[in-house]
Formats: C-alpha cells, sequence, structure tokens
C-alpha cells in the first residue's frame, strides 16, 4: 500500500499519446486537461493527468502497461497493488508510476458501458454512444468533450473551486448543443437545481 498521495511528477500530453497509441483499446484524456486540448491552449497549472478508458478494456491495458509501469487501485482511500488477472468490478481509479518509489505519473479513470453506450456513474439514465463523447485534437489526442468533462466536475459532491474556474474558462466557447445537452444533464442528476444551470440559458 502507498500514502504517497501528493507525489506527483505527470508525464506530458504527448508522452500519453505515445504510451497509449500502442494499446487497442478506446481512451481518451480526461480532467483539466481535456478542457485546455479543447481550448486549444494551457489555462492553468495541473497537477496530475487522467486518462479513460472503458472498464471492459482493463485488462488489454493492463497487460500493455505492465511492462514499463507499477499500477495501483484506488479505493476507499487506499492505494494498493492491481494483481494481475484481477478485474476492477467496482474500483473507478487506478494510479500509474514506474516504480513502487517512484512519483505518480498518471491516473486511469475507469468508466462503464452498455453495449456502444456511455454510462454516467453519478445517475445511470445519462448515456450516450461511446464514439459520440470523445474528440481530437489537430494531432490526434483524443479528449473527453468539453459538456461531458463539465458534468463530471459539476456532479461531484463537492465542486472545487478549479473546477468552477474551468467551467468559467471553457463556458465562452461552448456551443449551443454542448451547453444544452449540459444544462439537461444537470437537471437530471439534480432535480432540486445546480448553480451552474443558469449560466447556460
Amino acid at each position: 500500500m502507498r500514502t504517497d498521495i501528493d507525489n506527483w511528477m505527470p508525464i506530458t500530453v504527448s508522452r500519453i499519446y505515445e504510451v497509449f497509441s500502442e494499446i487497442p483499446i478506446s481512451w481518451c484524456i480526461a480532467g483539466g486537461w481535456a478542457l485546455d486540448l479543447h481550448l486549444g491552449n494551457k489555462s492553468r497549472q495541473h497537477s496530475d493527468i487522467d486518462v479513460i478508458i472503458i472498464r471492459k478494456d482493463q485488462l488489454v491495458a493492463y497487460q500493455f502497461l505492465k511492462r514499463d509501469w507499477t499500477l495501483y487501485k484506488a479505493k476507499d482511500g487506499k492505494l494498493m497493488i492491481w494483481e494481475e488477472g484481477e478485474f476492477l468490478n467496482s474500483t473507478n481509479d487506478v494510479w500509474v508510476s514506474k516504480n513502487n518509489n517512484s512519483p505518480w505519473a498518471f491516473q486511469i479513470m475507469l468508466i462503464d458501458s452498455e453495449e456502444s453506450c456511455w454510462i454516467y456513474k453519478r445517475e445511470k439514465s445519462i448515456k450516450r454512444a461511446i464514439n459520440e463523447i470523445f474528440l481530437r485534437t489537430p494531432e490526434g489526442i483524443p479528449y473527453l468533450k468539453p459538456e461531458v468533462q463539465l458534468l463530471y466536475k459539476a456532479g461531484s459532491s463537492q465542486v472545487r473551486e478549479k473546477d468552477y474556474n474551468d467551467f468559467q474558462t471553457i463556458l465562452p466557447i461552448l456551443s449551443l448543443e454542448e451547453k444544452e445537452w449540459l444544462k439537461l444533464s444537470l437537471k437530471q442528476q439534480f432535480p432540486e437545481g445546480h448553480a451552474w444551470v443558469k449560466y447556460l440559458n
């Protein structure tokens, strides 16, 4: 078990692309980096880097990554070695480093799917075709669509200041369709209301 949760030295977006392009699965950059890739420039410092993969593809990813990386499953506040052949049914986050003593390099987030649809874990009625939640940069780097990433940020149990700032940064370039999807999704998850909805009208 490791407890050094702040020991981060994230690798670059281009290095992530190199690592994951060799793996025959769907994947994309997520988190604040996904929004900056959509924006086309770096809007702030990023303390980590997140990659999304589909849960059913996890063992394929494991086989490729284990050659050069050490993988830890994150659950209930603990970081434990992800053992070979172990299928993570309920764990959503995997932290990756070069070895047991090196800083964290990137984080993998497992998303659920049903047939060819992504399922939003916090409100399972929110679904979308998997091929409709990714975009690509001109260089071909896949990233999570901004409205989907903002739903993850807004839908958290605690919306952090950086999440709100990310929302305000990306809001001016959201299309009407992207705003509408995010607004409807927030209303589904929060029928009692959400503070961001007023900005999406």
